[in-house]
């Protein structure tokens, strides 16, 4: 499970900026869009450059350069909306559904991604990177993820009308929202409201 980052920028159909730490390589993917009208707004993954676009700002080390076909482009909403499923499973202590078991096992038993280390001590890449590599990797994230100790940590944000995924990572295990910068600071901003009795009142 690809672990360190700092999280990735978003941008709300509001308008806000914020930075969100999904935990996981695999749960990155999910931001590209998905399955149900509410994940279908951000679909990106109906073009080779989404993807592309997604690879450059995700947790993988920076340079690396894929090549992308349009079956590889499918095989990888296929397997991100497989992990849709599993995912909201995980969160909602259902079975795992056999299909998306399936989608995600074929995907991670094929060759992923090959880094190596560069000669100034960077992580870098070996050449020949494909879209099929690419979707191995992620595969493998999510096997590593969904199987390991932070499995029963996947959760969704907490505030009502944000449906980001996310495996909280953090040390004392708390985490409820996808970004203290949105979710988190408008549920403290509602609080000290509900707390604070209107101007005049006693």
């Amino acid at each position: 499970m690809t672990l360190a980052a700092t999280g990735m920028t978003l941008r709300h159909r509001d308008g806000q900026v914020f930075r969100f730490d999904a935990g996981a390589l695999c749960l990155e993917l999910l931001l590209t869009g998905g399955p149900g009208p509410v994940a279908a707004q951000y679909e990106v993954l109906d073009r080779v450059d989404g993807l592309l676009d997604w690879v450059r700002g995700c947790r993988l080390a920076p340079g690396l350069d894929v090549t992308v076909t349009d079956a590889e482009l499918a095989a990888v909403r296929d397997v991100r909306d497989a992990l849709w499923g599993l995912a909201l499973a995980r969160v909602g202590g259902a079975a795992p559904d056999p299909g998306e078991l399936a989608t995600v096992n074929a995907a991670a038993a094929e060759p992923p991604l090959v880094a190596l280390i560069a000669a100034d001590g960077t992580r870098a890449w070996a050449p020949g990177a494909t879209g099929a590599r690419l979707l191995a990797t992620v595969a493998r994230d999510a096997v590593e993820l969904l199987t390991g100790p932070y499995a029963d940590r996947v959760r969704v944000c907490g505030a009502d009308n944000c449906a980001l995924v996310f495996a909280d990572t953090s040390r004392p295990g708390r985490r409820r929202w996808c970004s203290m910068d949105r979710c988190g600071n408008r549920h403290k901003v509602r609080a000290h409201r509900a707390r604070t009795p209107p101007e005049g009142e006693v």
